[in-house]
């Protein structure tokens, strides 16, 4: 292995895919590259942060974390609208589901519609264990957005949003 490549960390990782991605094969939009490898690897750690030092310890996964506050704030919800609110597909709803219901933190009730709709929500327990959950939660979020000052907080998500918004303006695949 070469030893320039050796030494490689994200950052210059980053130049490096860059410089090749338009030197060697025509790419010429490395600011674009930049922004979404840096926004991909951020968002991956501080999730990973998240469930490392909050979830996992409590005996849940990202995911399990995400539907369950999604039904907590939310109330009472059908399967299909917590995948939409909590951005993950119907059948990993329905899996977690069986989990959290089987742990005691959710229950499943028959729908109104029809004899095949359900019901998401939490236990009493549910409820009592994510505001435990949440403060754990809380206190890491305070940590990660102390880093920025409360203008750079503001810019931050205001870009975050644009970003988001500008997603209309081509075809976009997603799950909600």
């Amino acid at each position: 292995m070469n030893d320039e490549r050796a030494d490689l960390d994200f950052w210059s990782f980053v130049d490096l895919a860059g410089g090749r991605l338009a030197d060697e094969f025509g790419f010429p939009d490395r600011l674009a590259t930049r922004l979404l490898l840096t926004l991909n690897r951020a968002s991956a750690i501080v999730t990973y942060d998240l469930e490392s030092t909050v979830h996992r310890p409590r005996g849940h996964s990202w995911a399990g974390f995400r539907l369950l506050f999604v039904t907590w704030l939310a109330g009472p919800l059908e399967p299909n609208r917590a995948a939409a609110l909590a951005g993950m597909s119907r059948a990993a709803v329905s899996n977690l589901a069986k989990t959290l219901v089987a742990d005691g933190m959710m229950v499943r009730t028959p729908g109104e519609r029809d004899g095949r709709s359900v019901i998401l929500s939490l236990t009493e327990d549910g409820r009592r264990r994510m505001l435990e959950i949440f403060a754990g939660q809380h206190e890491r979020e305070r940590q990660w957005a102390g880093v920025l000052t409360e203008t750079e907080q503001r810019m931050l998500i205001m870009l975050l949003d644009k970003l988001i918004e500008g997603r209309h303006r081509f075809d976009v695949r997603e799950r909600s």
